[in-house]
């Protein structure tokens, strides 16, 4: 291979890499076993990536419709808010657990047992708006 080529396969190579999307991992994710009757649920997790991205989207076929929530006390009193996303800052984990960030599961179409599964389907966006799709199966607890 003369140098020509090692120069064109070094500038394809850096090209693929600048438009990579950021790696989100996705890890201790699960999902709270609910009560008999109750039709809304949460999921919890924690998301890293490797560049800023940020949670756009949350769909699972086992309920009506999935939010992204952030929850805080203030004053004593506990307050939820719906997010339109989630920031996944570069490199920094970002948990969501109870009594903080998590996923709101509403309009659910079965119960979730506990030591069934439940899966969803994670939509991130990258700073340039490129889009990418993660299917992540959770247990129920």
């Amino acid at each position: 291979m003369n140098s020509i080529h090692k120069t064109v396969i070094a500038s394809l190579l850096l090209a693929c890499a600048l438009n990579a999307q950021a790696a989100v991992t996705i890890s201790d994710a699960w999902v709270r076993a609910t009560k008999p009757g109750q039709e809304v649920g949460a999921a919890y997790m924690t998301l890293n990536s490797s560049d800023w991205s940020c949670l756009t989207k949350v769909n699972s076929t086992d309920a009506g419709a999935v939010e992204i929530h952030s929850m805080s006390m203030d004053n004593g009193v506990m307050k939820m808010r719906m997010l339109e996303h989630l920031e996944l800052p570069a490199g920094k984990p970002v948990k969501l657990a109870p009594g903080g960030f998590h996923l709101m599961l509403f309009d659910l179409k079965k119960p979730l047992t506990a030591g069934g599964k439940l899966e969803l389907l994670l939509t991130f966006e990258n700073e340039k708006g490129q889009t990418e799709s993660k299917k992540v199966t959770l247990p129920i607890k």
